[in-house]
């Protein structure tokens, strides 16, 4: 595939806002200071910032005022993919910069956190109130027993006090890890019983579509099954009593003196956070992201790409599940005030979201492609109907947008938008590619590639390709890529995951096109990772659930990009013998799958096949499967050498062929 001819600016940005950017500023400061280009605007500057990666990262902590409670030796002890070793010698704590603005009398009592849930109405958390909590919290947290190191949990929506539980977890050097309430037992056990958690906070239930779900149940059922527990914390949001033997969140946050916070200094790569991102096979990758890897990565994202600072407002949907809520938390490192939003996304109408932005006075919107969508396809008209003269930017990432996804938000939106399609993803919970306010935006493209990131599109033989589709990969190391995965002690799988293809050259498992203007594009997943709605997921989790069901013998599934900005993910099923694929037992898949994984693991479709391809060593052929769905000639979408049944692909190709 060739990039086409150069397609006209959908929006360009004005001399004043070029001059207003920080990064604008930032290349100006590093010019004088630490020899950055003066001129030659964006690209100039990110051309410095691989070449002279090392001088480029000590100029963003410079910048950004890093609190480096001891010194690093140097930037780069070891720039070796996988392992670059990022700083050492250097302690500080994520924490402490994340409330540094409660330490302006200026600003202690405006708003850190404005939480709004289904009802629309808004509850402010200061930024003196927040750190209060932290205090109140990590010092509870303390007399614990929690030590750096120590896993706490949240089984939390994106509420206050999910905000006020990392912090404190990150405050006495423990390391967090959250999944969303909408998660059944399984799923969450499947997670959190890798890292041993030794405190679990915990909500009664939640909120969602203007119905109360009651997670009660659910919440007794992990506490039974995770034996590392010494205490659980309840967050009554349903208003439920506290359970026999838990804490309770109002016993350690309130009746605390108004003292500061204590922040344990840690070694720059010391963990900040367990994140899960399922890969096709086994339990979901436990990745391990550090305190100052997240730190720097998410200070130069938020505050060089995403340009928000202390007048700024930032909302994104998302979950306590998704890498986005961890880095819509970070914008508290600019000053920026963060949107808490817990609920359905279209509810109680589709153009919810858009309310919640003009209510709040967001500045940055942040929501998934398939959203935008569903706006257009459902003929809202965000504009029209609500005061958004306060949203500069809309920022997109889960799926690329559509082209039609751009003009949609042009024409209904404002025309002098920015649009800020990214992607990046849970392996590194940051973007490689996306927002930079000082570039044109093109119809269909990201911008440009991130400060700091040598992004690439290879081809097989591992060669750079211009204007053609190639893997997505990234050439040198970046701050806030794994540390190790949890429970990997040969650092095999983590290798395995990203440095097999390319040794020494992470391979994210993207298709993408680079543009002759370094503009990027992206067409969706170079393997069988699913990926709905930017929250990716294993098929491993499906098939282990669903094939216990004694009906089905052995099941496929595929997570289809579509090229109206859809994403299709049917479930094949075999059947054993004398079953029959009838409305009850679709509906009994979907319910189990809901119940023991989550609502975005149901199916679009449920389709009988008469059996499931295979490799000849066994492995299912998911693939080229999902080739041949998007079109692929058969040829192309596999080696018929390879397959244990190739009459067996029949079947696929002949239904992509009814669908066009």
């Amino acid at each position: 595939m060739t990039t086409s001819a150069t397609p006209e600016a959908l929006w360009r940005p004005g001399p004043e806002r070029i001059a207003a950017a920080a990064v604008t500023r930032f290349q100006s400061w590093a010019a004088e200071r630490y020899g950055a280009p003066a001129e030659g605007g964006y690209p100039a500057l990110h051309r410095w910032s691989v070449d002279e990666l090392e001088t480029f990262w000590a100029a963003v902590a410079d910048w950004f005022g890093v609190r480096f409670a001891t010194p690093y030796a140097r930037v780069l002890g070891d720039r070796a993919m996988p392992g670059a070793q990022w700083f050492p010698g250097a302690t500080l704590n994520y924490a402490e910069h994340a409330l540094r603005t409660a330490e302006d009398p200026a600003r202690a009592h405006e708003p850190a956190l404005l939480y709004v849930d289904e009802t629309q109405e808004q509850t402010p958390v200061s930024w003196h109130e927040l750190r209060r909590q932290v205090a109140a919290l990590a010092s509870e947290l303390r007399a614990l027993g929690v030590r750096p190191g120590d896993r706490v949990s949240g089984y939390l929506p994106t509420i206050p006090q999910a905000v006020t539980a990392l912090l404190a977890t990150a405050a006495v050097g423990g390391v967090w890890t959250s999944c969303a309430p909408d998660f059944g037992a399984r799923g969450v056990l499947d997670r959190f019983q890798q890292v041993e958690p030794v405190v679990l906070f915990a909500v009664d239930g939640y909120r969602y579509g203007g119905k109360e779900h009651d997670r009660t149940r659910t919440v007794a059922d992990l506490r039974r099954e995770l034996p590392t527990l010494r205490a659980v914390v309840h967050v009554p949001l349903l208003g439920t009593p506290a359970p026999e033997g838990a804490l309770t969140w109002a016993e350690l946050t309130e009746g605390h003196d108004d003292t500061a916070p204590v922040f344990e200094q840690v070694p720059f790569d010391h963990p900040l956070w367990v994140l899960y991102s399922s890969g096709t096979t086994g339990l979901p990758k436990a990745i391990v992201q550090s305190q100052g890897g997240i730190l720097l990565e998410h200070f130069k994202q938020i505050g060089l790409h995403c340009d928000l600072g202390p007048e700024d407002r930032f909302f994104w949907y998302t979950s306590t599940g998704w890498m986005m809520w961890n880095f819509l938390v970070s914008g508290l490192l600019t000053g920026t005030t963060i949107v808490l939003y817990d609920g359905s996304p279209g509810f109680p109408s589709v153009d919810a979201q858009w309310g919640i932005a003009e209510r709040t006075g967001t500045t940055l919107f942040g929501t998934s492609a398939a959203y935008v969508m569903a706006c257009r396809k459902a003929a809202v008209h965000p504009g029209r109907d609500h005061d958004l003269s306060r949203v500069a930017c809309v920022a997109t990432t889960g799926s690329p947008l559509p082209p039609d996804g751009f003009r949609w938000l042009h024409d209904e939106v404002a025309d002098d938008l920015w649009i800020a399609s990214v992607s990046g993803g849970t392996d590194v919970c940051s973007c490689f590619a996306g927002a930079v306010p000082t570039l044109p935006v093109h119809t269909g493209e990201l911008q440009a590639a991130c400060l700091g990131t040598d992004l690439r599109a290879w081809d097989p033989q591992g060669r750079p390709v211009t204007g053609d589709v190639g893997e997505l990969v990234v050439t040198n190391p970046m701050p806030s890529m794994p540390v190790r995965f949890w429970n990997d002690p040969d650092g095999r799988r983590y290798h395995d995951s990203y440095f097999a293809m390319y040794p020494g050259v992470w391979r994210h498992g993207d298709w993408i096109t680079i543009t002759d203007r370094g503009s990027v594009v992206i067409h969706g997943r170079s393997d069988s990772t699913l990926n709905r709605q930017g929250v990716r997921m294993g098929s491993a989790d499906i098939y282990e659930t669903v094939e216990r069901l004694p009906e089905i013998r052995e099941s496929l599934v595929i997570g289809v990009e579509e090229a109206d900005g859809g994403y299709w993910m049917p479930l094949f099923v075999q059947l054993a013998a004398d079953a029959v694929l009838d409305d009850a037992l679709r509906d009994r898949i979907r319910r189990t799958i809901r119940e023991q994984l989550s609502p975005r693991h149901v199916p679009d479709e449920i389709i009988e096949v008469p059996a499931v391809p295979h490799t000849l060593t066994g492995k299912r052929l998911e693939v080229p499967v999902k080739r041949l769905l998007q079109g692929t000639a058969p040829d192309h979408a596999v080696n018929p050498g390879s397959v244990d049944d190739i009459e067996l692909l029949r079947f696929y190709e002949n239904l992509a062929r009814t669908r066009r």
